[in-house]
């Protein structure tokens, strides 16, 4: 039977971050973490405060325009007393689909992944002014399905959550103390306006025990199947890039 402890791991990936950081970076290299005010990047810059202070840690809040929950953003820079900056990417999404717009018909493909595309270049700027590295903040639950953006929110330097699936991820945030108002956040990807359980047909609930193992949906083909179809159709974000491997003859 499966089973999860919650101290432990959070201990653990705590120490991960830690370790990582001090085997290669230097002891003045700061974290660089989009902040949606959601469970993901609530969890994450709160193990990496744990892990390396609340000094090293930089929050980048980035609205498109108007968003509608940024106090939820806000409070948790608040709640963790960590430096933030707000960068709002309207503009710049705008003219980024303005542009490519005016050359081919935009898809709904493009109004939905440019965003999280810019952001992450936005984060990567911001890493740069700073010196720091940007955290990726995906759990296993979203990239087994491929909900993420390829190089945009599944991009980053390191992923402390990536093996961790949502009933786990917010399992830690309660563990480290942070609002049950963000942690237990209904998901909403901030794009097209539909929570994420919307999207993909079913509740991370039913996912997460899937993955683990728990259940394993026979009763529910349709589901099990569409699962696995996202699963396999988006394999191509978790891996490295196909390249042409060249032999050069003796």
């Amino acid at each position: 039977m499966y089973k999860f402890d919650v101290k432990k791991t959070a201990d653990d990936v705590i120490e991960w971050v830690r370790d990582l950081f001090e085997k290669t970076a230097s002891p003045s290299t700061k974290v660089v973490i989009g902040i949606s005010g959601g469970k993901d990047s609530s969890v994450a810059a709160a193990v990496c405060v744990a892990a390396l202070g609340k000094e090293r840690v930089i929050g980048v809040l980035m609205p498109q325009g108007e968003q509608h929950d940024i106090d939820c953003a806000r409070l948790l820079c608040s709640h963790l007393g960590i430096q933030s900056y707000e960068i709002n990417v309207g503009e710049t999404v705008a003219a980024e689909l303005k542009a490519v717009g005016e050359k081919l018909e935009l898809t709904d493909q493009a109004r939905i992944n440019t965003p999280a595309r810019i952001r992450m270049t936005t984060l990567y700027a911001v890493g740069a002014c700073v010196g720091g590295r940007v955290c990726n903040t995906c759990n296993a639950s979203e990239d087994y399905v491929g909900y993420s953006t390829k190089y945009g929110d599944a991009a980053g330097d390191f992923s402390p959550l990536s093996d961790l699936t949502v009933t786990e991820v917010i399992a830690i945030g309660d563990e480290l103390g942070l609002p049950y108002e963000l942690t237990h956040k209904t998901p909403i990807d901030g794009l097209c306006g539909k929570t994420d359980e919307e999207n993909l047909g079913f509740t991370y609930a039913m996912l997460d025990k899937y993955i683990r193992g728990e259940i394993t949906l026979d009763d529910q083909p349709e589901i099990r199947d569409h699962i696995e179809r996202l699963h396999r159709a988006n394999l191509h974000k978790l891996r490295l890039m196909p390249k042409f491997e060249f032999t050069p003859e003796k």
